[in-house]
Order: structure tokens, then C-alpha cells, then sequence
């Protein structure tokens, strides 16, 4: 079996094991932005990028009134095209999102660029050794390789402890994680 296909059924089991949570996403949301915000060491006034969450993910929206608090520059992901990394924008509170590609809402492109120091990645599986899948597009594990050559960042990925397996699928071009949070618990993996 490839390496593609042993992702996918991954991914299928990671998506019901979320959607089994129902209701409980907003709660479970609120508990990981508190341990996020309580365990991953961020320099003062640091450049930290979320996501907008869709459908029963993970809620950053929490955690992105919590870092705004503490004075933290907040940035949002925008999709410039398939194949290359992301872009990623200034967010401030209160700024009305477009809709891009996926299905996702985004910055506007005319919104200042910025580089991440920190980023909170969205994600379907994770393992005990930092590796996560995603939705298969590779934006994020681009996007980490283009931002580990310029600058030292930290890349946490942030999800519901439903999402662990016991081993994901990885190969080359899968950018292992320095943080996994859920609502239960912060792991720092060693790159």
C-alpha cells in the first residue's frame, strides 16, 4: 500500500473520531486554548499564526482572544495557490474575512504580509513523535520548510486528543511538529 493511501484511510478514521465529539467542540475548544496559551513558551509581542476553523475542527478563536490579550501580533493564513506555501496576513480583531479556496475564510491579499513566529497548524492525525496529516494538500509542510530556512519558528500542532493514533504515515516532505497541544496535554518534540 502506498504511502498516499495508508494517509487517506488515516485521514477517514481521523474525521469520524472527531465528528463523534458533537457538541462538545466549543467546550474542548476552550480547554486546548487554555493549555496552548498556558504551556508553549512565546516570546513577548511574537507574530502567532491560527486558522479559521471549519466544520468540527478545532477552534483557535479562543486562543486568538487570549494571545491578543497578552499582546501578541496575530496572523492568519491565505491560500495562494496550489503547490506553493502559504501566505500569511496580519489579523486584527474585529476585520471582515473573504472567502478563498477550500471552502476556507482568509485574509484579504491587500492585508499586510507577515512572518509567523509561532503557529498554531491545524490538523487530522498526529502521533507521539510529532509527525501530523492534514487535508492532503500540503500547504503547511511546504509552508514549514520555507519558514525553517529563513527564521527559527515553532510549529504546534492543535487538536482534540481524539486525533492521536498510534503511528501516522510519513515520508520526506512531512515537516515533523516542535508541539503537539490538545485539551489535555502540551508535548515539545525534539526536530
Amino acid at each position: 500500500m502506498t504511502i498516499a493511501a495508508l494517509k487517506e484511510g488515516v485521514r477517514k478514521e481521523a474525521l469520524l473520531r472527531r465528528a463523534a465529539l458533537e457538541g462538545s467542540v466549543p467546550e474542548l475548544s476552550r480547554q486546548l486554548a487554555q493549555m496552548f496559551a498556558d504551556s508553549i513558551p512565546i516570546p513577548p509581542r511574537s507574530v502567532v499564526s491560527a486558522y479559521v476553523a471549519i466544520g468540527d475542527e478545532a477552534d483557535p478563536a479562543p486562543l486568538l482572544e487570549i494571545l491578543r490579550g497578552q499582546g501578541h501580533i496575530i496572523a492568519l493564513p491565505r491560500v495562494v495557490k496550489r503547490g506553493l506555501p502559504l501566505d500569511f496576513h496580519v489579523y486584527e480583531a474585529g476585520a471582515a474575512l473573504v472567502p478563498g479556496g477550500f471552502g476556507l475564510s482568509e485574509p484579504s491579499r491587500d492585508w499586510p504580509k507577515i512572518a509567523p513566529d509561532v503557529l498554531a497548524v491545524p490538523l487530522l492525525a498526529f502521533d507521539a513523535s510529532g509527525y501530523r496529516i492534514g487535508y492532503g494538500a500540503g500547504f503547511y509542510d511546504r509552508t514549514l520548510a520555507k519558514l525553517r530556512t529563513s527564521k527559527n519558528v515553532l510549529a504546534a500542532g492543535y487538536a482534540f486528543s481524539v486525533q492521536e493514533f498510534a503511528e501516522v504515515p510519513h515520508d520526506e516532505n512531512d515537516e515533523r511538529l516542535d508541539w503537539m497541544v490538545t485539551e489535555k496535554s502540551a508535548r515539545r518534540f525534539e526536530r
